[in-house]
């Protein structure tokens, strides 16, 4: 994922700053060198780079960090905190109308960014998450099969979403008018205007977009950007809000393996806010831009609002609800652990929920798959248990697991690690028992 090296990277230069006994000047001009170093080597704008690094030594220095008992750890948060200034920080979605009419969303970019993919993820996320009713605006006339691919794509949403056509040979400006009225007469929330893309900026591209917006009264003009095409994408950003007035990104591909550097620069360029982020290729990863938890992931401090927002919205609630009280009465047993672990798996890719999870090391292709089989592995074990191991894992003794073992094709050793896993996440559970926000997050209050 974008941002992975860059991340693996400021998390050794920040491990050997906090092993300095002391902090001086030097060592700490070093470190910003190296941190320096790093966000060029991600393809940051230079200039953007030097004004960070000197904001943070100012203010480093302005708040005496090198007094400070734990001194590394300041500037780690100094560094934590302009980084997601430098993302866009505050309140980045969409402002809905409140008047009964719909909300207007004009998706605009170059061919090969993701443009017509983005406007149905978005349709599926508004769905999804501010249970809106959404309707799909098919006005790119010119590319073969357009119209087509933005209808696939909306039938493919859960719950599918209708997508507003004419083939008669009207031209953009014209059809998006049309769509405007079905959406008023359908009692949509939100329309989603999908508009052409071109292979580079043109004039009759800007024009067509300019009448569209005159057609029509456009909330919001979203403008879709390649985080692959690195710096470029700043100039394409700034081309557009120069012609039409861009109201926010979609910074597409950040599964990807780019340095990132495209969405570390482009608000401080352009000063348009990253929105949404493109996180891979299924309907439903599309997620919030929220620049606090970007940098907290950067910097491997993990995302755990962002994981407890996708449990919530993909794991049963009830049996979520019921493992959630049943550990907070102490009564967490092998049963509960299976389900907790049918309920993550759910939420998606192993990989992108450890990337979350705070002090979690990185891991490769191969160890990924090893954890799969280990965790398919833990359900055969447990299903081959009686109904009282389960409920009483202290009463399998060896000839239990034994028995065990010969009942799941597995051995006595692998018996033994489900047991200690059983018995770190039991732990897990006392700590997070004793954070009440956590709890009431995790219970969906």
């Amino acid at each position: 994922m974008a941002f992975e090296a860059l991340g693996d990277r400021l998390g050794r230069i920040f491990k050997k700053l906090r092993g300095q006994a002391v902090l001086t000047e030097k060592n700490m001009d070093d470190m910003l060198l190296e941190v320096k170093k790093a966000l060029l080597e991600a393809d940051v704008n230079y200039d953007v780079v030097n004004d960070f690094i000197k904001e943070v030594k100012d203010e480093a220095v302005g708040q005496k960090v090198l007094d400070k008992v734990s001194p590394g750890d300041m500037v780690v948060k100094i560094v934590h905190d302009k980084m997601e200034t430098l993302l866009g920080s505050g309140d980045n979605d969409i402002c809905f109308r409140m008047d009964g009419r719909p909300t207007v969303i004009m998706m605009v970019g170059l061919q090969g960014t993701g443009k017509t993919t983005s406007a149905a993820k978005l349709a599926n996320l508004f769905e999804n998450k501010n249970h809106k009713k959404v309707l799909l605006g098919a006005l790119d006339i010119y590319r073969p099969a357009a119209i087509e691919q933005l209808t696939n794509l909306g039938l493919k949403c859960d719950p599918q979403v209708d997508t507003f056509s004419d083939k008669s040979g009207a031209l953009p400006p014209v059809i998006a008018k049309e769509a405007y009225s079905k959406a008023t007469e359908g009692k949509y929330d939100i329309l989603i205007l999908d508009t052409a893309g071109r292979l580079e900026i043109d004039e009759k591209l800007m024009q067509e977009l300019k009448d569209i917006q005159k057609n029509v009264n456009v909330d919001e003009t979203l403008l879709t950007v390649d985080s692959l095409t690195g710096q470029n994408a700043t100039n394409v950003a700034l081309t557009f809000n120069k012609e039409i007035k861009i109201t926010g990104l979609i910074m597409t591909k950040l599964d990807g393996d780019s340095h990132g550097g495209a969405a570390l620069s482009i608000k401080k360029l352009t000063g348009i806010p990253i929105k949404y982020a493109g996180v891979g290729e299924k309907m439903d990863d599309l997620e919030n831009f929220h620049p606090d938890r970007m940098a907290d992931r950067i910097l491997g401090m993990g995302d755990i609002v962002s994981l407890v927002e996708e449990m919530q919205s993909k794991i049963d609630e009830k049996q979520a609800d019921k493992t959630s009280r049943r550990m907070m009465q102490g009564q967490f047993d092998l049963t509960d652990m299976l389900s907790t672990m049918k309920q993550i798996n759910k939420i998606g890719p192993l990989g992108k929920i450890i990337k979350m999870i705070p002090g979690m090391p990185s891991v490769s292709e191969e160890q990924l798959n090893q954890a799969q089989i280990a965790l398919k592995r833990t359900e055969v074990i447990i299903n081959s248990m009686t109904r009282d191991e389960k409920k009483h894992p202290e009463m399998i003794k060896s000839s239990r697991k034994l028995r065990i073992a010969n009942g799941s094709g597995t051995s006595p050793k692998e018996v033994n690690q489900v047991l200690e896993s059983y018995d770190k996440m039991k732990t897990q559970m006392k700590m997070a028992k004793n954070n009440p926000y956590l709890m009431q997050k995790m219970m969906g209050r």
